[in-house]
């Protein structure tokens, strides 16, 4: 068996039509899922995208890998030391390791690890095509790649094929020609012009009143389809349109490649699995188009697989992203690595009880220091956040949110929920220890994050923030601030190459 994996940055699930979005953003997707296993409750362990794939590709948390942040220690793997091997645990016992032993040639396009100098992420790969731009290339400069390789490839022998699109992710660049078909269409409905002014006041980056990051970026004037700032309705139609135009455009060239697997007379042979690296907040938190938190929204992914000869199902259980690397592994006849902590659901997708892991702790340390847990109390679905670093929000020390009342997490209940706060902390406890009993490390590497400043995203950023917030009449926001982080108020403002 073949296996073709589309990875598509920023993707979340609630966007696509199979998922039940009212916009007709993925008609090739669709097609596919109803012909596939599709899960709507996966989630990443860790995000954003460094930390999401280091997780999903190594098969483990980031607590014990050492990734959990964009930059600094916690951006790079733990060092293995004197019991390192020949060539090291993410070889040893990563994915694409894993993959090999059960026969498969593995190959990625994909600029993801030059993008983000996530190196160690290229371990067991067979073969690595990169597009050179860094995770700008529109699915247009990647699909051609993916076509060509399927041509010169696809019936040598049994692969896998990494594909990565990039063009739900800001900014957004959908080609002129290729139109805005949700002109007329209507927006989510929880998205009003009262909630749009009441985040035009907040603060935060990333928030309504600077959405391309604090106040000062200029991307909007090269890429207009995000105008800023989100003032009205009518901005926050462009932000949507924009991403939708983004997923439609990327699940058009989906359309392309499995169309080619049908030429080349693979399709029969081929496993095709959509999914995504992480999620995205668009406008849930005063977060717009980005992901910055440990929530529902950048940390919920869709997974759709389908698997020649098994039937489709749908499958609402909980799981981590590197459950479904697990269930690749054994499905392909190969074997879990006993040093991972992502567990198979394949009996589920040939038709046997549906499985579930019964909470999950999700973690956050490159714009924010949060772990999340998304649990059930009583009947219903609960997202808790605790909150190390706030990444410049107006969060405390804790949010939780009722999801099933509250689908797009705006009422913090923290402190009207007692029990489900008491409940969801006692679960994040629990992991805590059991992740320090089976670390290898004495080292909890969001701590570390911590302790080098805060996440990378807001290191000696907020001097500059807060004449900013102080000069569009938010000063008490400024005020808040630097009573809550003194000292990062003095760190110098850092070298950011352009686009990052």
């Amino acid at each position: 068996m073949n296996v073709l994996y589309i990875d598509i940055d920023s993707l979340r699930p609630d966007h696509l039509g199979c998922y039940g979005y009212h916009r007709d953003t993925s008609p090739n997707i669709d097609r596919l899922a109803k012909d596939a296993a599709l899960f709507s409750g996966v989630y990443v362990s860790d995000v954003p995208c460094h930390p999401s794939r280091t997780a999903l590709w190594s098969g483990r948390h980031g607590y014990k890998t050492g990734v959990v942040a964009h930059g600094g220690t916690a951006c790079e793997p733990f060092i293995e030391g004197s019991t390192r091997a020949w060539a090291g645990q993410f070889q040893q016992t990563g994915w694409m390791g894993a993959l090999r032993k059960a026969g498969l040639y593995t190959a990625t396009i994909s600029s993801f690890a030059e993008r983000h100098g996530c190196w160690h992420w290229y371990a067991g790969f067979n073969e690595v095509v990169n597009p050179g731009l860094r995770g700008m290339e529109r699915a247009d400069e990647v699909t051609p790649l993916a076509i060509d390789w399927l041509k010169r490839k696809g019936r040598e022998r049994p692969w896998f094929l990494h594909v990565n699109l990039w063009d739900p992710h800001t900014p957004y660049r959908t080609p002129d020609a290729f139109g805005n078909p949700f002109k007329n269409d209507p927006l989510p409905g929880w998205i009003t012009a009262d909630k749009i002014a009441a985040q035009m006041a907040s603060y935060g980056p990333h928030g309504a009143a600077e959405p391309n990051g604090y106040g000062y970026e200029t991307l909007h004037e090269r890429f207009p389809l995000g105008p800023v700032p989100i003032d009205g309705m009518d901005k926050a139609r462009a932000w949507i349109d924009g991403y939708d135009m983004g997923v439609r455009y990327a699940d058009h060239h989906v359309g392309l490649i499995l169309e080619e697997l049908e030429r080349l007379g693979l399709a029969d042979d081929t496993a095709v699995v959509i999914g995504a690296d992480h999620g995205e907040n668009l406008g849930e938190l005063n977060i717009w188009a980005d992901h910055q938190t440990a929530d529902e929204f950048t940390c919920r992914v869709p997974l759709i697989i389908r698997w020649p000869g098994l039937a489709p199902v749908v499958d609402d259980g909980l799981h981590y992203h590197f459950d479904w690397a697990a269930t690749l592994i054994e499905l392909l006849g190969g074997e879990v690595p006993a040093n991972w902590d992502g567990c198979s659901f394949a009996s589920a997708m040939r038709g046997g009880e549906p499985s579930s892991r019964p909470w999950l702790v999700l973690s956050q340390g490159a714009w924010s220091c949060q772990r999340g847990v998304r649990f059930r109390f009583e009947g219903e679905d609960y997202l808790l956040l605790r909150i190390l670093h706030n990444g410049y929000r107006p969060f405390g020390e804790h949010a939780l949110f009722n999801l099933t009342a509250d689908p797009h997490q705006e009422n913090d209940i923290a402190g009207a929920a007692p029990a489900a706060l008491r409940f969801g902390l006692a679960l994040l406890d629990d992991w805590l220890g059991r992740m320090a009993r089976e670390s290898r490390y004495d080292v909890d590497p969001l701590m570390t994050v911590m302790r080098e400043g805060g996440p990378f995203h807001t290191r000696g950023e907020l001097g500059g923030y807060l004449k900013h917030l102080r000069a569009t009449g938010r000063a008490a926001h400024a005020d808040r601030l630097l009573a809550e982080h003194p000292r990062e108020a003095l760190i110098p403002a850092p070298y950011r190459e352009p686009g990052f």
